[in-house]
């Protein structure tokens, strides 16, 4: 049963685009959405806007804008999952009658040029120090850089995940990148480059991590009659799922290496009634190299501890038999949280990549991720009604 569905796609050029807020960036996704979907601004009832980490995007963004009578306006954030959760909220929404369409919007300009990726994302100043947090912090632990990097060597020593499993995604998806136009990082890259690459935090090299971004994806949400009449093939949403385990630094538990892709990729297929045999192709969110590799194992691809085998042979890259990422993600083509997957996600089931465009088309996987392995989401899109 379809749940809702996506009818237009707006990707603004992505990078070190200096000058402009991140409101103006909005501004341009929405308005290629819309375009790209044959709407104006007055057939939008709903705004959903995913908080960025200036938290420069609010609701009276509405107002900069440009839009009227919304029955639907909210702020959300789970960080590198919540265009799962938006997707989710604005289907429920739509089939409640409560919107008739639905504009799903990131923007991010944290870059200028005199600050670069690192100081953009990192830093005490980005981290709530006080409780728990500030346990982990005395001993060192703040960042997304360590907290990913100390998962990635849990995995390794329960597992014997080496550094050429995490090399060769970082590879596959490069060797993507040089086939999208939209995509930041085309040089190529070899599983040389990928070692000599230097260390962020050990196992995790700079190949290893995602880029940092200025730009802005939006989408355009609807019910699928009324999505019929529009100027794209509706990509339609499926099934969805959130999930989020937490990390209460129990010893008993183990999040770094088991996360909530398991709960949330269940719920998900359920829902749509499809198998992972039935997947065409998998856009996951790939923060860093460790993170694919998990969110396979626990979407079911293969067994846990698995996915270094399961990767090497190059199965996720160009010609392999799981294309995943296939935009170059946010390692090699650009970072805009889980819009990043569901912007590729969109154009692989339009059947509109190009050079990118996998044969198998009639099902994809979308994953988000936040926190360190914390929050989870799951989408599955497709051109079929069920």
């Amino acid at each position: 049963m379809i749940k809702g569905s996506i009818v237009g796609l707006g990707v603004t050029p992505m990078g070190k685009i200096y000058g402009r807020r991140s409101v103006d960036f909005a501004a341009e996704a929405i308005a290629l959405a819309l375009d790209d979907a044959g709407l104006t601004k007055s057939d939008v009832d709903g705004l959903l806007i995913n908080a960025n980490i200036p938290q420069d995007m609010d609701p009276r963004t509405q107002m900069t804008l440009g839009f009227e009578n919304l029955t639907l306006i909210n702020v959300m954030n789970g960080y590198g999952s919540t265009a799962g959760a938006m997707m989710q909220y604005a289907c429920m929404a739509i089939n409640e009658g409560l919107a008739k369409t639905v504009v799903l919007v990131y923007a991010d300009a944290p870059l200028t040029p005199t600050r670069g990726a690192g100081a953009s994302y990192s830093g005490p100043h980005r981290f709530p120090l006080g409780g728990m947090a500030g346990l982990k912090a005395h001993y060192g632990d703040f960042g997304a850089n360590l907290g990913y990097a100390m998962a990635a060597q849990r995995h390794m020593h329960l597992y014997g995940t080496t550094e050429d499993h995490l090399g060769t995604i970082a590879v596959g998806q490069r060797q993507w990148a040089q086939l999208s136009p939209w995509a930041q990082m085309k040089a190529p890259m070899t599983m040389e480059d990928h070692h000599n690459s230097r260390w962020i935090a050990e196992p995790l090299r700079l190949f290893d991590c995602c880029l940092v971004s200025n730009g802005a994806v939006a989408v355009v949400v609807t019910s699928a009659e009324r999505a019929r009449d529009l100027k794209q093939t509706p990509v339609n949403v499926l099934g969805y799922a959130t999930a989020s385990p937490g990390d209460n630094l129990r010893t008993d538990r183990h999040p770094a290496v088991e996360t909530g892709a398991k709960r949330s990729g269940e719920m998900a297929f359920r829902m749509a009634g499809i198998t992972r045999g039935d997947i065409g192709s998998c856009q996951l969110y790939d923060c860093y190299t460790y993170t694919v590799l998990v969110t396979l194992e626990d979407y079911g691809f293969c067994a846990k501890g698995e996915g270094g085998p399961f990767v090497a042979d190059g199965k996720l890259g160009p010609g392999g038999s799981l294309p995943t990422n296939t935009g170059g993600g946010q390692l090699s083509g650009y970072y805009m949280w889980a819009f990043t997957p569901l912007s590729e996600a969109v154009v692989q089931a339009r059947g509109q990549g190009g050079a990118r465009q996998v044969p198998k088309n009639d099902y994809v996987l979308v994953s988000g991720n936040g926190g360190i392995l914390n929050f989870h989401s799951t989408m599955i899109l497709s051109r079929h009604a069920s």
